[in-house]
């Protein structure tokens, strides 16, 4: 099994506090309704904090059906975040797991900054492509995008 990490940051303009209950704490809620790709969440099991199991269907369209989340940590206080996607399509039988460390921290602005470390465990010595490396980056830049947008919408959500 090899390794390969990556790190990561998107900066927003949404205070770290909003955005970690809005994302974090109420992603469940939110994503479905914000970000297109993403049909539905549904938790299996847990309560929404560490050892949860959570599972994100995609829409029709997107080369993914589905992908099922183990929440490792969720830290209220550090404003940190880590989860591993253990199931699902996009594994592609060439990772066991992609594991994602996160931690939302202060701009000098009054928004925040959302710093990734991603590592894809892959299965024997298989190669992620550079390409796919850039893609995930895209797709999470996305993601945090439409959140940021939502809230700047809505600025009395959250």
């Amino acid at each position: 099994m090899g390794v390969v990490s990556f790190e990561s940051e998107n900066v927003l303009a949404i205070p770290p506090s909003k955005l970690f209950k809005a994302y974090v704490l109420d992603g469940v809620n939110l994503f479905p309704n914000v970000i297109s790709q993403i049909k539905n969440i549904e938790i299996l099991e847990g309560d929404g904090g560490a050892g949860t199991i959570k599972k994100i269907t995609f829409g029709a369209d997107d080369q993914a059906t589905y992908v099922k989340h183990k929440i490792e940590l969720v830290d209220k206080e550090t404003l940190s975040y880590n989860y591993s996607i253990i199931e699902g399509d996009i594994l592609r039988g060439a990772l066991d797991k992609i594991s994602s460390e996160n931690k939302i921290v202060a701009s000098p602005d009054g928004g925040s900054i959302w710093k990734t470390t991603t590592a894809y465990h892959t299965k024997g010595d298989i190669v992620i492509p550079e390409d796919k490396i850039t893609e995930a980056k895209g797709t999470a830049t996305a993601m945090f995008k439409a959140v940021e947008a939502y809230l700047l919408a809505n600025p009395d959500a959250y």
